[in-house]
């Protein structure tokens, strides 16, 4: 018989703690193995109790959410999955995946929530997903907040539109997202377009968030939002975008319909609208999305960069992209901005010294 997968659940409402035991031992491969009141209690737990996956809620007394995810995280690393009606509050959302959560759900009607019962294949799966990340590869990304009068010049200067970067991931790669375009410069010629695992009705918050830790302007991806230089427009994988040119020709987004593989989706609309300077990204994730998107972009004569499996919470997005014989450059997680940029700068070069 295999080994079950040992959960703690952390949460100061009782109501909420029975919910999520009678939610996850409704599956067979999960044992909750204990309860804890806020986070002080949960790391006093965890070394007696050995849990493989932390389902933890964020408004505790004694010690929250966030500050618990911190110590966890240095202390004895665990993969976390969040469970919060806080999910509005930018700030928390934004510090818990920067600090490598794998997963930040809302709690479905707030703090007191009684339909959480429908909530029930969404967590269960998560903390499925959780007890296979490599928390070896977990890292917590350093940032400053930016002042962007400091950055006018990179900000608000002008930039030709040459390029368009496309990164697509899963589960565990906002924390990547966060690394690439806090240390990317926004004076390249490009746009970048996101997907990634977010719950939708968190993605406002965390982008709001976000945009103040980068010199790039980051934004929501809306339908039919006109791709500007310097922008990183972040969407969830759950309401994915494609590109397209509307009609005055100029390239925007639009809801993507390939509900299936949506990194696949973004990939080939990008491909055909920027073809040769398209620059598809693949980083750490869940599944096999993106390899045909890939294809399609080096048949456009555009680059595919994947993220080192070695180095991904999860391989499989990049393992089944390298395997399909798509990718161009792999680049460890700490490298993959200046392959991006080396990447679109010598195509500018290039079309410079040819013009």
């Amino acid at each position: 018989m295999a080994k079950k997968i040992k959960v703690l659940i952390v949460d100061d409402a009782s109501f909420m703690v029975k919910a999520l035991r009678d939610i996850l031992e409704s599956d067979d491969e999960i044992e909750v193995v204990g309860s804890a009141r806020n986070g002080q209690d949960a790391l006093d737990k965890i070394p007696e109790l050995q849990p493989d996956v932390v389902t933890l809620d964020v408004d505790m007394p004694v010690m929250d959410g966030v500050r618990a995810i911190r110590h966890i995280m240095i202390k004895c690393p665990i993969p976390i999955v969040m469970l919060s009606s806080l999910f509005s509050h930018g700030d928390i959302t934004f510090e818990a995946l920067r600090l490598g959560v794998v997963d930040f759900l809302p709690k479905p009607s707030g703090a007191i929530s009684t339909d959480i019962h429908s909530q029930g294949h969404q967590i269960i799966d998560r903390v499925k997903i959780a007890a296979a990340e490599n928390i070896r590869n977990v890292h917590r990304v350093k940032l400053n907040k930016v002042d962007v009068r400091d950055q006018l010049v990179e900000r608000y200067g002008f930039q030709m539109l040459d390029h368009l970067v496309t990164i697509g991931t899963t589960l565990g790669g906002p924390n990547t997202v966060i690394r690439i375009m806090s240390e990317l410069s926004p004076d390249l010629p490009m746009a970048v377009v996101a997907i990634q695992e977010i719950e939708p009705r968190i993605l406002p918050a965390f982008v709001k968030e976000f945009n103040e830790y980068t010199a790039w302007k980051v934004e929501e991806g809306k339908e039919g939002t006109i791709l500007e230089q310097g922008v990183c427009y972040v969407c969830s994988y759950s309401e994915p975008m494609i590109v397209q040119l509307n009609s005055n020709q100029e390239p925007c987004l639009m809801r993507g319909t390939n509900g299936k593989k949506p990194l696949n989706a973004l990939f080939q609309s990008a491909a055909d609208v920027f073809e040769q300077n398209t620059v598809g990204v693949l980083l750490t994730g869940v599944g096999n999305d993106g390899e045909e998107g890939f294809s399609h972009i080096k048949k456009k004569s555009g680059v595919t960069i994947a993220q080192n499996t070695e180095t991904c919470v999860y391989p499989n997005l990049t393992q089944c992209a390298i395997e399909y014989g798509v990718v161009d450059f792999v680049a460890n997680d700490g490298d993959l901005h200046s392959k991006i940029a080396t990447v679109v700068n010598t195509d500018s070069d290039e079309r410079v010294m040819n013009a």
